[in-house]
């Protein structure tokens, strides 16, 4: 394969965790749970780039 740069190795990187994290939420959601996603910060690079930062909100309807 060939090499790949710091650009491309983290967009990768991110492709991948995202598909991981859409994995764990349906699993929790044929668990039982209910979940959101809410983003709790935007990070910025200082050169106009910048990114979501979220965490799960996870409910169980059985616990109303």
């Amino acid at each position: 394969m060939p090499e790949t740069d710091g650009r491309d190795r983290a967009i990768q990187r991110l492709v991948e965790a995202s598909h991981r994290l859409n994995e764990a939420v349906q699993k929790a959601i044929a668990a039982g749970y209910s979940v959101e996603l809410v983003r709790t910060s935007r990070h910025h690079d200082g050169a106009g780039n910048w990114g979501d930062q979220i965490v799960p909100t996870v409910r169980d309807p059985s616990a109303a």
